[in-house]
């Protein structure tokens, strides 16, 4: 039987979660693991928040516990939920699409351990993690399962799973509730598992924090003209059913996320770009005055002019940044909150 899932979500996602597992009922012959973008220095009260509205055991694993079925394993702040074969391993490596801990480390590993045994289930989140992990899962011989875009508080994680994978299921969150209590009780298709493409193994060894895989100078893909926006070295482009990025060191980077840090960047250069000319102004105006008080009124007028000069720079600086048009995705800083102690 389908006996090990593993269910992802990001903003939106704990009102997904608590619904889900909400309708799951005690006993499933099945381990179920969860993952969901908090912020890395906080405490998650997600397995508190599960505990309250479901009949499972919900609980956030120390490094090696054994994994048993009837039990909820939620990935914890700052670390990566990792499966392997009859354990769970949680790692400080490096972020993928911005977060740690992240969805596609978790769905990787789970396909690599427990092959055709593995359900991904996708919910509500903005941009697109996950959706690789699904591609693993899939090349596994697993079952793919996708929440509804219409009824997800965010779409674009359900959307872009359905966009790039042979998704098996796109259903509402009561439906996917039905579907997986009747797939653990349904026996297990034979046949071998399908092995993981070379970039995919790579990627698991690295998220695992193999350090063959770290210090190999063989890194999935092919260098790309892009750096990593979190620690400025090139990152190699994989296109594995889906394209997304990995720097020497390990973070991973979808497009769409890689966009959106790119974005980020453009603003902290603009608004430095915008206090250097004021700063600059600032300190062309005071030479004028320290000239003027020394009774050089020719020097005081050229700093004068090249200070005014600065501020019209400053003053359309300011203008594009305000004229800027956001990117038209959802940060799930909000939602996050939601599963953090005050």
């Amino acid at each position: 039987m389908p006996d090990i899932i593993v269910v992802g979500a990001s903003a939106g996602g704990v009102t997904a979660i608590s619904q889900l597992v909400a309708q799951l009922p005690a006993g499933l012959p099945a381990s179920i693991f969860i993952t969901v973008h908090i912020p890395e220095h906080a405490r998650s009260a997600l397995p508190r928040i599960l505990n309250q509205k479901g009949k499972i055991p919900a609980l956030a694993p120390v490094d090696g516990e054994t994994i048993q079925a009837g039990r909820i394993y939620v990935a914890p702040p700052d670390r990566h939920l990792l499966i392997k074969r009859g354990y769970v391993r949680l790692v400080r490596g490096p972020r993928e699409n911005r977060a740690r801990p992240a969805i596609d480390p978790m769905f990787r590993t789970a396909a690599r351990a427990y092959g055709k045994r593995v359900i991904g289930v996708v919910l509500s989140g903005a941009l697109d993690d996950g959706t690789a992990g699904l591609i693993a899962i899939k090349q596994q011989g697993g079952i793919a399962i996708v929440q509804d875009p219409e009824e997800a508080l965010y779409d674009g994680m359900p959307r872009s799973a359905i966009a790039n994978d042979q998704i098996d299921h796109v259903l509402r969150i009561a439906e996917i509730a039905e579907l997986l209590v009747r797939l653990a009780d349904e026996p297990l298709v034979k046949g071998g598992n399908e092995p993981l493409s070379d970039d995919m193994e790579k990627e698991t060894d690295i998220a695992e924090l193999d350090l063959n895989a770290l210090h190999s100078l063989d890194k999935p893909g092919t260098p790309s003209r892009f750096s990593c926006p979190e620690c400025h070295g090139v990152l190699w482009e994989i296109d594995d059913d889906i394209v997304r990025f990995r720097c020497r060191v390990g973070h991973a980077y979808s497009p769409e996320t890689l966009l959106a840090e790119q974005n980020n960047s453009i603003d902290i250069a603009l608004w430095a770009g915008l206090r250097a000319l004021e700063e600059n102004a600032a300190l062309m105006s005071r030479i004028a005055k320290r000239m003027r008080e020394q009774g050089n009124t020719r020097s005081a007028a050229r700093f004068d002019a090249q200070a005014d000069g600065a501020l019209g720079r400053a003053e359309t600086l300011r203008r594009l940044i305000l004229d800027r048009e956001p990117m038209t995705v959802v940060e799930p800083e909000t939602e996050r909150q939601l599963a953090v102690d005050e």
